[in-house]
């Protein structure tokens, strides 16, 4: 039979035991639907997910694409059984048009906004550039550690700044709030250049920093291949426009880059570029943004929390207790988990932020004298701990003035607060979790991940009253739907106060920013995305509406 006329069926909801392996999977299937194993011509995960409701039996859900020979016994069970899906060809995926008229168009930021930007205008045929202000991700990566070993902060080469943006220190998450005809696409290019093909199907697919920075090299080379120009220590310091339209880029204060149109993908800490565009009187926003902390606790105590016996060979209650034999079933990843409570009282927010399993948390400043604290985790996610942001929502009237930057000095002025309660040397200060609680007991320890260093301090000194208060009362809640989350064991690291970016670029229609056309403002930095896959969307929707321009 021509695979051009096969019809594909995807059954879903198909469930494997803690133990089962996923061999066992086109088995499963076909007893389902009353066929032999071997009547399946192909098979395919498409979806994976664990199920840890019940901790009794944690179970693995998946979904399955697949072919047979004689489809229509299961074309007439379609309409009976609501798992059986004919599974139609996806015709929406916008495909890159190469161009009769190339362009000169310039993207500016390498984080995943830009590279998807520059990779879909050069497919398109146009004359790309590419430019970042930092480094190369190797020359990045030694910046960086140099610089939790207790070297000079790079303002151009350091966590923020740099091949791949603030994504490259991350756990490489690949999760979007919505479903978009392009998430295909970004997980398909990513798995081209290197990451592990399980991304197309998990429900929660991530990289890995590890990974990722090796997929960034491929996907250098690929940019380079199709005619991309990169530049790297190159800064966007003016832009010059005729009839309030874009002309040229001034980069470096010196060298001059004409073009018809650029992408702006600067990421969400590029603050001084900001500053610019409020001079060039493009409009700004300030936006809403959260600030808060990064909590850690061993990584076995939240595997037991959440898997409970049947998940790892032993339990375990609230306190510190021994957990030498507790390890994780092989066929369970680290667990994670996701919490949010609502303040009553002050409307607020409060929740958990890009929970890294098995992760560091990360010293991420790229200003002098100010602390920000991140987290990572490499593709095995083999740390032993594990770390997410505890956040507290930050409204435009909670800063002093109506500014669209107000947002920004906001940050710095926490930040610079977080640098001196660590030392000044750019320490991270750290409290014991009970200790921020005002919980009396004694014999509490500080452990943290953090390479760059850490030091004792009590955390009231350098957040905002508001967020340390919305925590306070959101720990407990927490700790009801995860007993065990508020404990000794758990250290809490700041500041966390670069979740997105407190501004937003306001675009027009067509993508444009307000106030000079010809510039496309696109990803985090431009504040209308949140995480790797958003941002990539993001990026290529800017090169599709400035091909159509």
């Amino acid at each position: 039979m021509s695979d051009c006329l096969a019809t594909k069926f995807r059954l879903n909801e198909v469930v494997l035991e803690i133990d089962e392996d996923e061999e066992l999977l086109p088995t499963k299937v076909a007893n389902y639907l009353n066929l032999l194993p071997d009547q399946l011509l192909d098979w395919l995960i498409v979806r994976s997910a664990i199920d840890a409701r019940r901790k009794g039996r944690i179970l693995r859900v998946y979904s399955v694409e697949f072919t047979v020979a004689n489809p229509e016994p299961l074309l007439s069970q379609l309409e009976q059984d609501r798992r059986l899906v004919k599974v139609k060809t996806d015709k929406t995926q916008p495909t890159v048009v190469v161009t009769k008229y190339p362009r000169n168009l310039v993207v500016i930021g390498m984080g995943p906004a830009g590279l998807f930007a520059a990779l879909w205008l050069a497919r398109a045929g146009h004359n790309v550039t590419l430019i970042d202000r930092g480094q190369p991700v190797e020359q990045r990566i030694k910046d960086v550690e140099n610089f939790w070993d207790g070297g000079l902060l790079q303002p151009d080469s350091n966590v923020q700044f740099g091949e791949g943006g603030a994504g490259t220190f991350s756990d490489g998450k690949l999760t979007a709030r919505k479903k978009h005809p392009l998430t295909s696409f970004v997980l398909k290019t990513l798995v081209e250049f290197g990451a592990p093909e399980e991304i197309l199907y998990q429900a929660k697919p991530h990289i890995g920093t590890d990974r990722l920075r090796c997929l960034l090299l491929n996907f250098r080379i690929e940019l380079q291949n199709i005619g991309v120009k990169i530049c790297f220590n190159s800064c966007l310091t003016d832009i010059q426009a005729n009839s309030s339209k874009l002309c040229a880029l001034v980069i470096n204060d010196c060298d001059e880059i004409q073009c018809d149109a650029a992408v702006l993908a600067i990421g969400h800490s590029a603050r001084d570029t900001y500053a610019l565009l409020e001079r060039k009187g493009i409009t700004l926003q300030a936006k809403p943004f959260a600030v808060g902390v990064r909590v850690e606790h061993p990584i076995e105590l939240i595997d037991a929390i959440q898997y409970g016996a049947t998940g790892v060979n032993r339990g375990h209650g609230r306190g510190k207790a021994d957990r030498s034999e507790v390890k994780r079933h092989p066929n369970l990843p680290p667990a994670d988990y996701a919490l949010a409570y609502n303040d009553p009282d002050s409307g607020r927010g409060i929740y958990s932020f890009c929970m890294c399993p098995g992760g560091q948390v990360v010293q991420s400043s790229s200003e002098a004298e100010m602390v920000v604290v991140n987290g990572m985790s490499d593709y095995r996610r083999a740390s032993a701990y594990s770390n997410s942001a505890l956040v507290v929502s930050v409204r435009p009237q909670d800063f002093e003035d109506d500014s669209p930057l107000a947002g920004v000095r906001f940050q710095q002025y926490w930040e610079g607060k977080a640098f001196s309660a660590g030392g000044g040397n750019y320490r991270v200060p750290i409290e014991n979790m009970l200790d921020f609680m005002e919980i009396k007991g004694g014999g509490r320890q500080l452990n943290s991940s953090c390479r760059a260093g850490t030091v004792s301090a009590p955390l009231d000194q350098f957040l905002p009253n508001f967020v340390a208060h919305g925590l306070r009362q959101a720990l407990p809640h927490f700790d009801r739907k995860m007993r065990g989350f508020v404990t000794a064991e758990a250290t809490l690291t700041a500041i966390e106060s670069r979740t997105s970016a407190p501004v937003r670029i306001v675009r027009d229609q067509s993508g444009q920013a307000l106030g000079c056309p010809g510039i496309y403002p696109a990803g985090e930095g431009a504040g209308y995305a949140g995480g790797i896959m958003s941002a990539a969307i993001d990026g290529i929707n800017a090169a599709i509406n400035m091909c159509g321009s």
